[in-house]
């Protein structure tokens, strides 16, 4: 019988990396690693293969199907707090102008404008569109009569990977379907 996965070549065969509790690291961005690294992690005795796919690679003396899912034998902690990122801000901002809703053209404002001693830290900067931002300028929301949808916070890890989860990849293979949490239709 036919396997789609015996056509694939080997980099559109990614493993799903698991933490040692089998979470995975990451849900956005998603954790995965090339199949080198995942078939380098095996052969280093750092990691089990929880599946596969049906690809196989090869060497003289050695053939070993693909994992497609795999789990650190060693549990990561996750640190408490995201570094402060561009994407991470986004991310907490769930990709929308905190301003009108846009999810377009985004850029970041300083809620507080630098001109006014504002600092660029979690609880001072806001995702904004850039027409909203053009719009507010070097002035406060109160002064430009833009209110804020939310407040800016410094979010948890926990929360940035809870906001990962509305925004699922593009390819999620069918063997991660028991490790991700996303009510989306996944494709195989």
């Amino acid at each position: 019988m036919f396997h789609p996965d015996l056509m694939r070549h080997p980099d559109s065969c990614p493993a799903l990396v698991l933490n040692a509790d089998y979470t995975p690291l990451s849900y956005y961005p998603l954790s995965v690693w090339p199949w080198q690294t995942a078939v380098k992690a095996v052969f280093l005795d750092r990691v089990d293969i929880v599946s596969h796919y049906e690809r196989e690679v090869r060497s003289p003396t050695h053939a070993l199907k693909l994992p497609s899912v795999i789990a650190l034998k060693q549990y990561v902690r996750p640190s408490q707090f995201p570094a402060f990122t561009r994407f991470n801000l986004f991310l907490r901002d769930k990709f929308s102008c905190q301003y009108c809703g846009t999810g377009r053209d985004l850029t970041f404002d300083h809620v507080i404008p630098r001109a006014y001693g504002g600092r660029t830290t979690w609880e001072n900067v806001a995702t904004a569109c850039a027409p909203c931002n053009l719009r507010k300028g070097g002035r406060t929301p109160r002064e430009a009569k833009m209110p804020l949808h939310v407040e800016p916070i410094r979010p948890t890890s926990w929360q940035l990977q809870d906001h990962g989860k509305s925004f699922p990849p593009n390819y999620l293979h069918d063997t991660w379907r028991d490790w991700l949490y996303w009510d989306v239709e996944l494709e195989a």
